[in-house]
């Protein structure tokens, strides 16, 4: 039996799990440390979660869900942008040092998605875009929509691709000014 998704319990668990995760990374994550790190165990993870994957599962479903917040948030708030602005405040926000965890722990789910192996990444690249580009296509308003999906995917490549190099010790500096050039 799995604790309902709403169990405070296994949101609390489900936090803590991602930001051990960012902190220490997805490629050798194993149930014993980040138990002892959440000050839990394993069994009461199997039990909330059903599994490790379902755990592992739960946290990059997580992770979408915190970019995906910041994009609907950037739109929501009434104020018109063009989507240059939209993707300038995205790296803005992403590229800032706390947040390198996260986006290695994109990429690197994002990496293991393509290896088109069963795991709890399994689609993880083709749920990415398929999230992410419809809102960058709505924030083109009076652009026509194949221009705009066109647009979208590039301003999504460029960004996903410089934060990927920033990753990899990329200087921020040239990386920043190569968004908007």
């Amino acid at each position: 039996m799995i604790h309902e998704p709403g169990s405070p319990r296994r949101a609390e668990l489900l936090d803590s799990a991602y930001a051990y995760v960012v902190e220490h990374g997805l490629a050798t994550l194993s149930l014993r440390p980040l138990a002892k790190a959440t000050a839990t165990s394993p069994r009461v993870l199997l039990y909330l979660f059903g599994s490790k994957d379902g755990l592992v599962a739960e946290i990059l479903a997580r992770a979408r869900r915190t970019q995906l917040d910041l994009v609907a948030g950037l739109v929501a708030d009434g104020r018109s942008r063009s989507l240059d602005e939209v993707v300038e405040q995205l790296w803005d926000w992403a590229s800032v040092p706390e947040r390198r965890g996260a986006l290695k722990l994109f990429f690197t789910a994002y990496g293991l998605s393509l290896e088109g192996e069963p795991g709890p990444w399994a689609g993880f690249a083709e749920q990415s875009l398929a999230e992410w580009l419809p809102v960058l296509v709505d924030v083109q308003r009076g652009v026509p929509r194949a221009e705009a999906t066109i647009r979208a995917t590039r301003a999504l490549a460029l960004l996903r691709g410089l934060l990927l190099q920033l990753v990899a010790g990329g200087d921020s500096t040239v990386l920043r000014a190569a968004l908007t050039c």
